[in-house]
């Protein structure tokens, strides 16, 4: 079955991402269409990017990058739930994210983003990020604002339309990540 990880890309404390996170998994994980997976990268303790060799080469040195590479590796598909922090996404999910390179490959991925302008600037800068990475992205996307779906910007309350994104963002992702699981099945990789 389609494995795909909803990965929280926020390490912060108090951070309203963790809220998002596991409403997203709420939802997603009622789906019969593949499995979901809830991967927090605070649980990985990843330091500032520490291998001495660029992550394409596959030469990874540090434990925590082989547990991270273990983890990742099992997916299919992604879905980031992403902070918007001044017109980006979070260091840390930047950081997470280029540790990586192989394992991230011809898989699909989509976004869940919230901030004061919905967290589309961050999400805007996360499909360059993706593309490099040979991640497909999917169109839909949920934009969570700050200002109407938290309540004095910390409790989370989701309008009910957002889980038709959700919906529609999952619809798309289970389709690409099926037809990328087929794409890395014809490569072999040394």
């Amino acid at each position: 079955m389609l494995r795909i990880a909803t990965i929280l890309g926020s390490t912060r404390p108090g951070r309203n991402g963790e809220a998002v996170a596991r409403w997203v998994q709420g939802i997603v994980g009622q789906r019969q269409d593949a499995q979901f997976e809830l991967v927090d990268i605070a649980d990985f303790h990843l330091p500032l990017l520490d291998e001495p060799v660029p992550a394409s080469q596959h030469q990874y040195a540090q434990p925590h990058t082989k547990a991270w590479a273990e983890k990742i590796a099992t997916f299919d598909a992604f879905i980031f739930v992403t902070p918007e922090y001044n017109h980006g996404t979070s260091g840390a999910l930047k950081n997470a994210l280029d540790f990586l390179y192989r394992e991230w490959n011809d898989k699909a991925a989509g976004f869940v983003s919230y901030g004061s302008a919905g967290g589309m600037r961050a999400v805007e800068q996360l499909r360059l990020v993706m593309a490099e990475l040979q991640v497909a992205t999917v169109r839909s996307q949920v934009a969570l604002s700050l200002y109407t779906d938290f309540e004095d910007f910390s409790r989370f309350k989701p309008a009910a339309h957002h889980e038709k994104s959700l919906q529609a963002l999952a619809d798309q992702l289970v389709a690409w990540g099926k037809a990328l699981r087929s794409v890395r099945a014809g490569q072999s990789r040394a």
